[in-house]
């Protein structure tokens, strides 16, 4: 009997030891080597592959000050826990991450809270109010869902709600898990980028002024440089020349990584287009913004009615070239954005009440592409519709589009503010949707191809090529969506996509940057926003009806269990220390 306590002790402490060893082992082991096993159905907790060289290749600290600390209804703690747990993924890549959350509204003084949410305001954070229940009842609650993200000697900041017109609060903040790991690893991209890509807005062709675009100026130029530039059909307008002395050979690079043309009203003379098309067979990128129908409001100031006419800017054949057909035809939708219209008199005042302008259709997405994907509606203004031409080599994706209840009317269209006198008849908007924006990737074939002289296309001095690398170019039948509105009484621009009238603000301004991030990123981080993370919410009718059930079973459940275990636990002692005669 002594010798087999011996050695039960001997073992035991044997176990021990040998525990000790593995536990001290798997610590050293893990302090060098990271993992971690991500076994949800949509991999929410696996970055991707851009955001891992990103966070490895960041040699100093960046420091997320996050406003989305407080006592907040369910569905926003499950932002800041989201949050905390992208952070925490982003810090285990790279040791220069860090990040603190606080309260903004903290101090039990008022005006101490009013400095803070103003000084949060000024550095670009937006609040939202939120109606929360408490033991006192209704209360409103002002809340900052952002960080200020500092680096080096430059700050910024990010929203991490991404509100969307229609859309219910659930899908809002599940829309906005979503693109967490995107919106958390522009930012930083933004501030450590080293080299800005350049952007250049085309001029000389009516297009729109550097005030109808400020806004979306500068928000570009957060990321980019963004300049303007007239082609004045000159090939050094987007081109660099280059000189090896060894040879003396010419070689031509392009000065922009990609141009934006927003809404020309005049036609392009064919030297500019070549211009362009050399800029693109040169791995070029365009986001081409284009009316084409000319019809707009001032003319229905004085007069209930307008026409419609077809735009000659001599790029039909460039476009349909490049595997896109703009229609010169006005699109029409019964999901519209209102306008102020005068139905009346009251004593001596005018009566104004909003009602849907079915020329200003509010288009949606139309695939699941990144540029697109948990975008806000777009609103426009007199669009056109466009259609997807055969081609080779050539990758088309539908970006925008109407709802199903559309209608087209051919230039030169009858505009008459006399369609909204009556209720409409959806039987006059039976089309399906129709194409508002398209992405067009791959090796385009130059619009000069067979065109111009042998000599002309061999000579050195303008490197002519009648293939292109691969690249890409976003075509747009709108070319208000890219143009802010003007204080009708102050003169000044307007954020992109936000409407004076209704007071609503709509995704323009995401979906131009994110057609230029991505046209222009080379790390892949825009591909991010495809990620779809499915909302797992409990069915709230079959909760209320199971009530009593549910807690009945929440409190007995864990009670009869423990029981049950306590009675096996101790049948099972009872039979094992019984003496046996």
């Amino acid at each position: 009997m002594k010798n087999t306590k011996n050695n039960h002790r001997r073992n035991n402490i044997l176990q021990l030891i040998y525990g000790l060893i593995i536990i001290i082992t798997i610590n050293i082991i893990s302090s060098y080597v990271y993992t971690r096993f991500d076994l949800t159905n949509e991999k929410r907790y696996t970055l991707s592959p851009a955001t891992i060289e990103m966070l490895e290749n960041l040699d100093e600290y960046v420091f997320f000050k996050v406003y989305l600390e407080g006592e907040f209804p369910a569905g926003f703690k499950r932002l800041r826990n989201e949050t905390k747990e992208m952070l925490n993924e982003f810090r285990a890549y790279s040791k220069y991450v860090e990040f603190e959350f606080s309260n903004p509204s903290e101090s039990s003084d008022e005006e101490q809270r009013n400095k803070v949410y103003q000084l949060l305001m000024e550095k670009g954070l937006q609040p939202t109010n939120l109606q929360v229940n408490d033991k006192t009842g209704n209360s409103a609650q002002l809340i900052f869902p952002g960080a200020i993200v500092s680096y080096m000697n430059t700050e910024g900041h990010v929203e991490l709600l991404k509100t969307q017109l229609g859309m219910p609060p659930e899908e809002v903040l599940n829309s906005s898990v979503e693109n967490l790991e995107f919106t958390l690893a522009s930012v930083i991209r933004q501030l450590a980028v080293n080299t800005r890509a350049k952007i250049a807005f085309i001029e000389g062709h009516g297009e729109l002024s550097k005030k109808e675009t400020a806004d979306i100026g500068n928000a570009l130029s957060e990321h980019y440089s963004v300049t303007n530039i007239r082609l004045n059909e000159q090939i050094t307008a987007l081109a660099n020349f280059k000189t090896y002395d060894s040879t003396g050979r010419i070689i031509i690079t392009n000065k922009f990584d990609a141009i934006i043309v927003a809404k020309p009203d005049s036609a392009f003379s064919e030297k500019d287009k070549f211009v362009i098309d050399q800029f693109i067979m040169r791995g070029g990128k365009v986001l081409w913004l284009v009316d084409p129908v000319f019809a707009s409001m001032d003319s229905l100031q004085n007069s209930r009615t307008t026409l419609g006419f077809g735009l000659d800017l001599n790029l039909n054949d460039m476009f349909f070239k490049y595997g896109v057909r703009m229609n010169q035809e006005l699109l029409m939708d019964l999901n519209a954005r209102p306008i102020p219209i005068v139905t009346g008199m009251i004593g001596d005042q005018p009566r104004q009440e909003f009602l849907p302008w079915f020329y200003f259709p509010i288009v949606t997405a139309y695939s699941k592409h990144p540029i697109v994907n948990n975008m806000n509606s777009i609103m426009t203004d007199f669009p056109g519709t466009l259609d997807i031409v055969k081609s080779q080599n050539l990758n088309k994706t539908p970006l925008l589009a109407s709802s199903d209840y559309t209608r087209v009317s051919k230039a030169p269209a009858l505009i008459d503010l006399q369609i909204m006198d009556n209720p409409p008849d959806p039987r006059m908007y039976n089309l399906p949707p129709k194409m508002v924006a398209v992405l067009v990737e791959g090796e385009f074939t130059s619009l000069f191809a067979n065109r111009i002289p042998p000599k002309l296309a061999n000579s050195d001095s303008i490197g002519y090529k009648s293939i292109s690398k691969k690249t890409a170019q976003i075509f747009v039948s709108d070319g208000d969506i890219i143009k802010n509105q003007i204080h009708y009484s102050k003169g000044y621009p307007l954020p992109l996509g936000f409407d004076q009238f209704t007071r609503e603000t709509f995704g323009n301004k995401d979906f131009i940057l994110n057609a230029m991030n991505y046209l222009i990123d080379e790390n892949g981080l825009i591909s991010i926003r495809s990620r779809d993370i499915k909302i797992r919410l409990l069915d709230k009718n079959k909760m209320d009806e199971n009530m009593l059930l549910i807690k009945s079973l929440n409190v007995t459940l864990p009670i009869f269990i423990i029981f049950t275990m306590a009675l096996f636990l101790q049948w099972r002692r009872k039979r094992k220390y019984t003496v046996k005669n």
